[in-house]
């Protein structure tokens, strides 16, 4: 049975999703899942783009250990340059270079010959192998380019010293039949393809990316790149939970498997909506909300008879557990350490303290306490930024027949402040107080409400999205009461404005 390499470009093209971008702390936080997940590859950024990205590929390949760490180069020599001064210190580091090879990209936005293309493809290709050992070079729009030029260039590069080459539908313009054939294609014309493995990069713009993927692995690829949750420009890349999940479950079509950790797949998908912001739609598969819901009345009878007849995956696989009390209010600091060990938590002793004192806060209203309650309480203490704005209480009155009023508490810096506003609701009237005693100019661009788990006592978790020149940052909040949860949300937003101000 083969073993097909898992190349997460989660933290760079995943990133591109409009509203989806990640700050450095973010970036080290999902990198350390990743790793946890078992992926072979993590795509942590495009060094050159900014300095942020390149702080993130660099902190990424010092603090993250296991897969290889990769930053994405175009094929300029101050690319490469860049890419290499952030991957130098990382153990296990790649570089990937890229140049389009349809004549659509050279014509109207490269404006090169295919001649040209081809060399300076070769040339840095070379470049990067000075540097590194493990190259990968992709060319961008493979699936509209002449076949017998993109096996002129594959050939070259591998010549060149690229040990993996990448065929990306850029456009996910493809569909199975033929990106399959493609790749088969390729496996047959390029006289060195055994020198390099075939990787694929399918996007999503028609729906079949993973189709895409699958098909393509069927044919010769060995490495498949994608997203968690199936993020990504436009439409999103390949869902790394959908093909991983496909190739686990039907191994007698593929023969083939990867080295993820199913049981961490729900986790990762979670951590991403939470960083970015961006929900998971309830029919997606794998990690959507329904993805193991059964409401026929002829499928709950299976069910309950045997659970292979309507699941061919079961929730334990990928990490989903049922309604399980973990923990409770008379739970002591060992247990809940012990507890926060096995969901893969290591907090410091300060760390520690504060997520113990809010559980047993949450364990008091909460008549059950589910790992996905813990979860969130603690995530807020491995992401924890330097707070200018502290809230310390809130008072709220509200009714169909009084205008909504709101006591605010707020420490800012060492001043206790206290003011008084009256809002078209309760959240509105939270948010103009914050708003006075911070002196914001920041605008509100998206309020998101959500259940973490269910019954009336769940936990209640909140995004809200602010812009203030230019800069936009999201603010995430939880409680049992969702109005006490919008304040956290808020204010954890004008915290990190303040960081980013600074």
């Amino acid at each position: 049975m083969r073993i097909i390499k898992i190349f997460d470009t989660t933290l760079r093209d995943g990133e591109q999703s409009p509203g989806a971008s990640m700050n450095v702390q973010e970036k080290v936080q999902l990198a350390k899942q990743l790793a946890r997940l078992g992926v072979d590859i993590i795509e942590a950024g495009f060094a050159v783009s900014s300095p942020g990205d390149f702080e993130a590929v660099k902190t990424i390949g010092a603090e993250v250990e296991g897969p290889v760490i990769c930053s994405l180069a175009r094929a300029k020599e101050e690319d490469i340059k860049r890419a290499w001064e952030a991957l130098k210190d990382a153990p296990k580091k790649r570089i990937h270079t890229f140049h389009s090879t349809s004549d659509i990209h050279l014509k109207h936005q490269f404006r090169v010959s295919r001649e040209e293309a081809l060399k300076r493809s070769v040339e840095m290709v070379r470049l990067a192998r000075s540097f590194v050992e493990d190259v990968e070079f992709s060319p961008m729009d493979a699936t509209r380019s002449y076949v017998s030029y993109l096996c002129e260039v594959i050939e070259a590069v591998i010549e060149a010293g690229a040990s993996t080459v990448n065929i990306p539908d850029t456009v996910g313009y493809t569909i199975p039949n033929e990106f399959g054939a493609l790749i088969k294609t390729i496996c047959d014309k390029v006289k060195n393809i055994d020198k390099a493995v075939i990787s694929v990069h399918c996007h999503n713009d028609l729906g079949l990316a993973a189709a895409n993927s699958l098909s393509a692995v069927l044919n010769g690829a060995g490495q498949i790149e994608c997203t968690l949750n199936g993020i990504g420009e436009r439409a999103g890349n390949c869902s790394m939970e959908e093909v991983v999940m496909a190739l686990r479950t039907r191994r007698d079509i593929f023969n083939a498997d990867t080295k993820i950790n199913t049981e961490e797949i729900m986790r990762s998908s979670r951590l991403v909506t939470k960083i970015t912001g961006i929900s998971v739609q309830p029919n997606k598969a794998i990690v959507g909300a329904n993805a193991f819901a059964h409401e026929s009345g002829i499928h709950q009878d299976g069910l309950l008879k045997d659970k292979s007849t309507y699941e061919i995956i079961t929730p334990e696989t990928i990490g989903l557990h049922k309604t399980k009390l973990v923990l409770g209010k008379h739970s002591g600091r060992h247990a809940f350490k012990t507890r926060l060990k096995e969901l893969g938590y290591e907090l410091s002793d300060d760390e520690l303290n504060i997520a113990f004192e809010r559980f047993k806060k949450i364990a008091d209203q909460k008549k059950d306490i589910f790992d996905e309650d813990i979860e969130t309480l603690v995530s807020d203490e491995v992401t924890k930024i330097q707070e200018t704005y502290s809230l310390i209480d809130l008072y709220i009155t509200s009714g169909m027949s009084q205008q909504p009023t709101a006591a605010v508490k707020l420490k800012v810096g060492d001043e206790l402040m206290e003011v008084t506003e009256h809002g078209d609701g309760p959240i509105d009237a939270i948010y103009k107080a914050i708003a006075s005693v911070t002196d914001t100019k920041s605008s509100l661009l998206k309020f998101e409400v959500k259940s973490i788990t269910g019954g009336t006592d769940a936990l209640g978790e909140v995004v809200v999205s602010l812009e203030e020149d230019g800069k936009a940052v999201r603010g995430h909040g939880a409680d049992t009461d969702i109005i006490i949860a919008a304040a956290k949300a808020y204010v954890n937003a004008l915290n990190k404005l303040a960081v980013r101000k600074k």
